[in-house]
């Protein structure tokens, strides 16, 4: 199944599923009018990012904790209507090579489809949670968001960000790095230090340069830390620089984490908090930061806001896509057209290859406004050409799955059909997909003249294998380089085992 919205209908709740790498949380809310209220919120320590072996395997035990998780969440939602609930998967799962096998059994547990989204998206993702938490405002403001195995630096004014950018670092990370027998020391606190540093720095001065009027933390490592520092009476709101740099001499003097447990950090923070307390100590040193709020929102309260905004045709996926198409020089008129007949014959087999589900007219509507961005690179091979911008730009809103999707198409809207694309993607989405190209490239082969007269209606059935297109009288005689066209595309179908038919 495709991992997209399927229902736009009226939901009474909506809920978000955040599978971070150190922990799983479950957020629940009423929908009122657009308005959230949540009501209810479940936190599980799974220490997936500490799950990945050398090899970038999950291992066994690590999904089995996973699992078991996803099952009690699902005991929550499972029952909530398709479409009310969004799950995202961050670093961890970005990185695990064995992520397909795992996700068949996290949906199956949940009831619902996981997406695992890009540092950039989760970015995003993060700073609209915490941006919803704050007084609407023209302030510039720096977002900080330190996880298990990624840190997400943001800068944004009101709802929309400027600047995003994920690194490679983390709390739990470091501490498989640095303090993976619990011990600390001043030593080897300097070398978390620099590593997380090290990640910092190719960023630091453009974030620097950004000019932001308030600096923002969000997660669980930052509120451990805000919780620490004022327990402690270093300072009395936020997290100031002196407060942090106390923070920092008192870890250094600890031989183990364990002399840290009268600070009253949870058992399941206990382990990782050196580690945590080290990229927020090279984030402040390397953004010149000298005092940071903490936000109690952040990533789950954006992906809710994110699936609202779908839910009340707001997609930021769809501004995403014409902004790339602009940015592009994409000839948007032709597009449209094709757009049109596309969906046209889409509306017509959707029963039969089943694809009544409307993100399935997203992507295809999506794929066409795409399909010619290779065009600013080269005329030769520009479907190669632009699959490989689809799959490797920002696109704000997508997963990893839907981006490799739409990339598909266009790598395979013209020329020979590219079955190699599709057999990599999900096996849940592969069959829709070819279903979709072969939309798409019979879209964009009846307006390879590029007139602005729009084509006839055309009839378009499906009997099994075989795919019928019926043109009113004498149109194809009158257009014997459409009739051409047709006769190629039977061949270059019949590999997906699709028998073109026409007349």
């Amino acid at each position: 199944m495709f991992a997209f919205n399927r229902t736009k209908s009226a939901l009474e709740s909506v809920a978000a599923v955040d599978l971070g790498s150190n922990s799983f949380h479950l957020i629940v809310a009423q929908l009122n009018d657009q308005e959230l209220s949540v009501i209810d919120r479940l936190r599980e320590s799974v220490r997936l990012g500490a799950g990945l072996d050398d090899n970038k395997q999950l291992t066994p035990g690590a999904q089995k904790r996973a699992l078991a998780c996803l099952e009690r969440f699902g005991q929550r939602v499972g029952k909530l209507p398709f479409g009310s609930v969004r799950v995202v998967g961050t670093n961890a799962l970005r990185q695990a090579r064995n992520s397909d096998e795992f996700l068949i059994k996290a949906e199956a547990a949940l009831g619902h489809p996981v997406e695992i989204i890009g540092g950039r998206e989760e970015a995003r993702l993060i700073y609209l949670g915490v941006a919803h938490g704050l007084a609407a405002g023209d302030e510039r403001r720096l977002v900080i968001d330190i996880g298990g195995g990624s840190t997400e630096i943001i800068t944004g004014t009101g709802f929309e960000t400027i600047r995003r950018e994920s690194l490679h670092v983390g709390c739990v990370s470091l501490t498989r790095s640095c303090f993976a027998d619990g011990r600390i020391k001043k030593k080897r606190m300097r070398q978390a230090e620099l590593q997380a540093a090290l990640e910092i720095q190719p960023v630091a001065a453009m974030f620097r340069k950004e000019s932001w009027d308030r600096a923002i933390g969000c997660s669980g490592t930052v509120r451990a830390i805000r919780d620490v520092v004022q327990h402690q009476g270093w300072c009395k709101q936020g997290i100031t620089r002196s407060a942090l740099d106390k923070l920092r001499s008192m870890l250094v003097e600890c031989v183990h984490v364990d002399e840290l447990r009268h600070l009253g950090l949870s058992e399941d923070r206990l382990a990782i908090f050196p580690g945590g307390v080290a990229v927020l100590w090279a984030v402040f040193d390397q953004l010149d930061i000298p005092r940071i709020d903490v936000s109690s929102q952040g990533l789950r309260e954006g992906v809710l806001y994110d699936l609202v905004g779908r839910i009340g045709h707001t997609d930021v996926r769809n501004r995403a896509v014409k902004a790339v198409g602009t940015r592009w020089a994409v000839d948007n008129d032709h597009a449209e057209r094709v757009a049109k007949t596309a969906l046209a014959l889409l509306t017509q087999v959707q029963g039969a290859w089943e694809l009544q589900d409307v993100d399935h007219r997203h992507i295809l509507y999506w794929a066409v406004l795409l399909h010619e961005i290779g065009l600013l690179i080269s005329h030769s091979q520009y479907h190669k050409h632009g699959a490989y911008v689809v799959a490797n730009t920002d696109l704000s809103g997508f997963s990893r799955r839907e981006q490799a999707v739409l990339a598909a198409l266009v790598r395979g809207h013209r020329r020979k059909f590219p079955l190699q694309e599709f057999d990599a993607l999900h096996k849940s989405v592969a069959k829709p997909s070819m279903q979709l190209c072969v939309l798409l490239r019979l879209a964009v082969l009846l307006h390879r003249s590029r007139e602005l007269s729009e084509v006839p209606a055309i009839e378009m059935r499906i009997d099994g294998h075989e795919l019928h297109l019926r043109f009113p009288k004498q149109w194809l005689d009158q257009h014997p380089l459409t009739v051409a066209d047709l006769r190629q595309e039977q061949n270059y179908l019949a590999p997906v085992a699709v028998k073109l038919n026409f007349q």
